[in-house]
């Protein structure tokens, strides 16, 4: 497994290929924010992002989305994968969120959990890109980066990227790390065709050592 100074040093690299990497999802507020992360499992940013607008316009508030009528934003985000099971549970998000919280979205990473929909790394998405709040969210990029990179093992749980990218990372580039690393795994490794001719890494790539034994 790499060292932690190896791990900056890869991280260095990626910022200096992606320097201006970000979160990718349109967003007004943190309660847009929470419905886009929602709704863009399994699915892009780009999709998401081309039916927010008309949900939004039509439920800007918890309380309104939470009295939507389930067909109506089914109608709104059928452009995406699993819309039923997304718009159920952004309804009954937004229900909870009225009833529970206040109509504001939690800034605990426990609340946010018990909110439908919304698992790991979509409570830190929401903590780090909406308040600021440290954390690390590893979906399909970052999984696939630890890895190759061999942060982690290569049977690593998604749990146990995430604390191995928090115990070697310092916590005030928790957020900024997320963001760099699905770039680099978006853009340059990415999962079937990585860019291996021009990678600043490949010296301490699994797949690329498996790939030429």
């Amino acid at each position: 497994m790499l060292s932690k100074k190896k791990i900056m040093d890869a991280l260095g690299e990626m910022a200096n290929l992606f320097p201006d990497a970000h979160g990718k999802l349109n967003a007004r507020n943190p309660f847009e924010l929470l419905i886009a992360v929602i709704l863009s499992a399994q699915t892009t940013d780009v999709a998401v992002n081309k039916v927010t607008p008309v949900l939004f316009t039509a439920y800007s508030t918890p309380s309104s989305l939470a009295q939507a009528d389930i067909e109506d934003v089914i109608e709104k985000i059928r452009a995406i994968g699993l819309y039923r099971n997304k718009a159920k549970n952004i309804i009954a998000a937004s229900q909870m969120l009225f009833d529970e919280f206040n109509g504001e979205v939690p800034t605990s990473h426990s609340e946010l959990m018990k909110l439908p929909g919304v698992g790991r790394k979509t409570a830190n998405v929401v903590l780090g890109d909406a308040f600021g709040i440290p954390g690390i969210a590893v979906d399909t990029h970052v999984e696939r980066i630890a890895k190759r990179l061999q942060i982690v093992k290569k049977d690593a749980s998604v749990l146990e990227v995430e604390q191995a990218l928090m115990k070697n990372i310092p916590k005030n580039l928790w957020v900024q790390a997320h963001h760099t690393m699905i770039f680099f795994g978006r853009y340059h490794c990415t999962a079937k065709k990585p860019k291996c001719a021009n990678c600043p890494l490949l010296e301490m790539c699994a797949f690329r050592q498996k790939e030429s034994s």
